[in-house]
């Protein structure tokens, strides 16, 4: 039947369910909070799998519960791998994350950087004013982070943009 095939599917559906979420927040919570951190592409890639990871242990019954903790396990413990390695090697590193890009610097928007990364000035203005600055001439820069976010920082009456350190198109990489 199309709606309804019996009760020991929904049975199965439930009690593979509930062990398969205990068994995801256990892996998880194993993991460390890296897992579970802001998204960039890497860990995009890691969270969507492990959805699809969970829908086919509560959908089919050709994948046993062992499996799937398996696949979790598996899939947490390449993430867990790669950022090890990545913390350790540059070139890892610049294979599994981007780099914060600097798209508005000093009242001037970096149009080069704005094209590069498919982001208009009205994206950054609305940046900015997310952050409660009414006026682009009170901004120091906004970046593109790695994650896909945007910060903001004010000017400074003193010193310089220190925080910008790595950004790039700050310094000698503009």
């Amino acid at each position: 039947m199309i709606f309804f095939n019996g009760w020991e599917g929904i049975a199965r559906t439930l009690v593979i369910g509930v062990l398969a979420y205990l068994a995801l927040i256990l892996t998880l919570r194993i993991s460390g909070k890296r897992t579970l951190s802001k998204m960039n592409a890497f860990d995009l890639i890691v969270t969507v799998a492990l959805g699809s990871t969970l829908a086919t242990i509560l959908l089919s019954k050709d994948v046993a519960l062992a499996e799937g903790v398996t696949a979790y396990l598996t899939l947490v413990g390449m993430q867990f791998l790669i950022a090890w390695l990545a913390v350790r090697s540059s070139t890892i590193r610049d294979l599994v994350k981007s780099q914060p890009r600097l798209l508005f610097f000093k009242g001037n928007f970096i149009d080069a950087a704005l094209r590069s990364e498919r982001v208009t000035q009205d994206e950054v203005i609305a940046a900015v004013r997310a952050q409660g600055i009414p006026q682009l001439d009170q901004v120091e820069a906004v970046v593109l982070e790695t994650d896909g976010s945007f910060t903001t920082l004010q000017r400074a009456e003193t010193g310089t943009a220190s925080s910008l350190k790595g950004v790039t198109g700050f310094g000698n990489e503009r």
